[in-house]
């Protein structure tokens, strides 16, 4: 098979050591040889070392065709949790081409697209592989909605295969589970996306998402962090279309409220809306609770207790 490579080595350590290093420093001589392979710097008279173990750090990019040579990409996709092949399956090129670049005789090209069509059957052929195909397919979907982070995809896979390895799937649904795990990695990263939100992307009842969150929570034994309502307020704010004055206003009420231990055991979502309302008040700003309310996907009445609370205990 024709190899060559696109790019010289011209950044190499081991050349410009070559060139600095033109005598050994123990006999004087010369010259001075590298060793690719072994990566080593050595006088050619007496077989001094003068360095060994030199990192290449130039491009290594092999071509064996036209179109590569064209695509100079120095690697293929990155390793991921969130796919059932973790990312590290190869698959049969599509192009009938052989390494020349020159194309495939009539002859060939009907055992190629056999052997490509059966090499695509077995990447898949244990009963995890499919769950977790079927699993990763469905956090795509979700995440894409939800628009999360890759953190957080990479979290919810993480704890989707520790919850494949103890078992928990068994017996339960899959688009649950992989539900209860996004939603986990999203309380784990405080990522603001509620039970409520996941819900209805997933088309899933929250008590069954409930029910697999904390079947995670208890069966793993993960701590999950207090949720701060301080990140909460910018979606909300957003989604109500309140002003940048009034969003700071609730923010400096948040941390009043959390210094005086009035934030404890509330609601985040709602804690942050109530803050939103107190700070449209207190600017003069016009939105009523069901505005504030339908933004945070709270209810009215969790506003009003959560302002009366805020009001007293901030002497407002």
């Amino acid at each position: 098979m024709a190899t060559g490579l696109v790019s010289e080595r011209k950044s190499s350590e081991a050349h410009r050591l070559q060139k600095l290093v033109d005598r050994c420093p123990k006999c004087g001589k010369g010259p001075m040889i590298v060793d690719e392979s072994s990566g080593e710097l050595f006088c050619s008279k007496c077989g001094f070392v003068v360095k060994e173990k030199i990192e290449e750090v130039g491009p290594e990019w092999r071509a064996f065709s036209k179109e590569e040579k064209e695509d100079r990409s120095r690697t293929g996709i990155p390793s991921s949790l969130a796919m059932h092949d973790m990312g590290l399956a190869t698959v049969i090129g599509s192009k009938d081409v052989d390494a020349s670049g020159k194309s495939l005789p009539a002859s060939i090209r009907a055992t190629i697209e056999r052997l490509r069509t059966w090499d695509s059957r077995s990447q898949v052929h244990e009963p995890v592989d499919r769950n977790l195909r079927q699993a990763f397919s469905e956090l795509d979907r979700l995440a894409d909605k939800l628009n999360v982070s890759d953190a957080v995809i990479e979290k919810s896979a993480y704890i989707y295969r520790k919850a494949v390895e103890r078992g928990l799937v068994r017996g339960r649904s899959i688009s649950a589970l992989i539900a209860a795990a996004l939603y986990a990695a999203c309380r784990d990263t405080e990522t603001p996306r509620t039970l409520k939100d996941v819900s209805a992307v997933s088309n899933i009842r929250k008590k069954d998402i409930a029910r697999c969150y904390r079947l995670l929570l208890r069966e793993m034994e993960i701590k999950m962090p207090v949720v701060d309502p301080v990140k909460c307020v910018s979606r909300v704010a957003s989604k109500a279309r309140l002003s940048e004055r009034t969003k700071r206003k609730a923010l400096t009420i948040l941390k009043e409220a959390e210094e005086t231990k009035t934030s404890a055991g509330k609601d985040p979502m709602g804690l942050a809306a109530a803050a939103l309302y107190v700070a449209c008040v207190l600017e003069g700003e016009n939105k009523t609770q069901k505005d504030i309310a339908e933004a945070a996907g709270v209810t009215e009445v969790t506003i009003r207790n959560r302002y009366k609370g805020l009001k007293s205990a901030l002497k407002l």
